[in-house]
C-alpha cells in the first residue's frame, strides 16, 4: 500500500492488517508504528520504492496518496495542474512499473478517484483532470491484465480527513457539506476502506474495471 499513515488508507491498513501482512510505503510511519506490518519510508513525488524489501509475490496493491486543490481555473497556473497530474498520477505509474512483475494471480489493485471526474463541479478543474487520468488508466489496465489481476476504483465525495481539513475545520463549513448531500453527512474514512476491503478480497472476485462512487448520493440523486 502506497500511503496509509493517515486517513483513509489508515483505517483500510487496520482493516486488512487483521489477515494479511502489509508493506506500507509512506512518508511517516505515525498512527502505524504499534501495527504488525512492514514500514518503508517513501516520498511518492520524490522517491523510488526500495524493491529489495517487497516480497516477490503481491496479492493486493493500494495507492492513496492524493491532492485537493479547489480552485477557479483562472487563478490555477500550469504547474498546479502538474502537480496534481504527478501525485494522483505520474507518481502512481511509476510504482506500478516496478510492482506489475510481481502481482499474482487472483491479486487485485485498488486505486482513488473523486465524484468531480463524472459530476462536474466548479473548481475542480486540476483535480478532476489528474483523476479523470487515473479512471481512465484503470480500465485500461484491468482489460490488459484481465483474469489475472483486477483493478477498481474508488470515487468519494467529500471525506473528513486530513487531507480534506480545510474544507471542514468549523461546525458551520460541515453543516454546509453535509447538506449538500442526499445522506446529510460527508464521508467517513471507514465508508471508504470498507468497499476497498471488500475489493480486495475474495468478495470482490468478480469486480474488475469498474468506478465506484461512494458519495452519500450527491452524483446520482436530486432531492432539492
Amino acid at each position: 500500500m502506497i500511503g496509509g499513515s493517515h486517513g483513509i488508507g489508515l483505517d483500510l491498513a487496520k482493516i486488512l492488517m487483521k489477515d494479511h501482512h502489509l508493506y506500507i510505503a509512506s512518508r511517516t510511519n505515525d498512527h502505524i508504528s504499534a501495527f504488525p506490518l512492514t514500514h518503508i519510508p517513501f516520498d511518492a513525488e520524490n522517491d523510488q520504492l526500495d524493491m529489495t524489501i517487497i516480497p516477490e509475490e503481491i496479492h493486493g496493491f493500494v495507492y492513496s496518496p492524493g491532492s485537493i486543490n479547489l480552485k477557479p481555473f483562472k487563478m490555477l497556473s500550469n504547474e498546479n495542474f502538474r502537480e496534481d497530474m504527478e501525485i494522483n498520477f505520474f507518481s502512481m505509474v511509476g510504482v506500478l512499473k516496478e510492482l506489475m512483475p510481481r502481482m499474482a494471480d487472483g491479486s487485485s489493485m485498488v486505486f482513488f478517484s473523486t465524484v468531480a471526474v463524472g459530476t462536474g463541479m466548479p473548481f475542480h478543474t486540476s483535480i478532476a483532470a489528474a483523476k479523470g487520468a487515473v479512471e481512465g488508466f484503470a480500465r485500461a489496465l484491468a482489460a490488459e491484465y484481465a483474469p489475472r489481476v483486477r483493478c477498481n476504483v474508488i470515487a468519494p465525495s467529500l471525506v473528513d480527513t486530513p487531507l480534506a481539513s480545510r474544507l471542514l475545520n468549523n461546525d458551520r463549513k460541515k453543516e454546509m457539506m453535509a447538506e449538500r448531500h442526499p445522506l446529510k453527512r460527508v464521508g467517513s474514512t471507514d465508508d471508504i476502506a470498507q468497499l476497498a476491503a471488500l475489493l480486495l478480497s475474495d468478495s470482490g472476485s468478480w469486480i474488475t474495471g469498474q468506478t465506484f462512487g461512494v458519495d452519500g448520493g450527491i452524483s446520482t440523486l436530486n432531492i432539492s
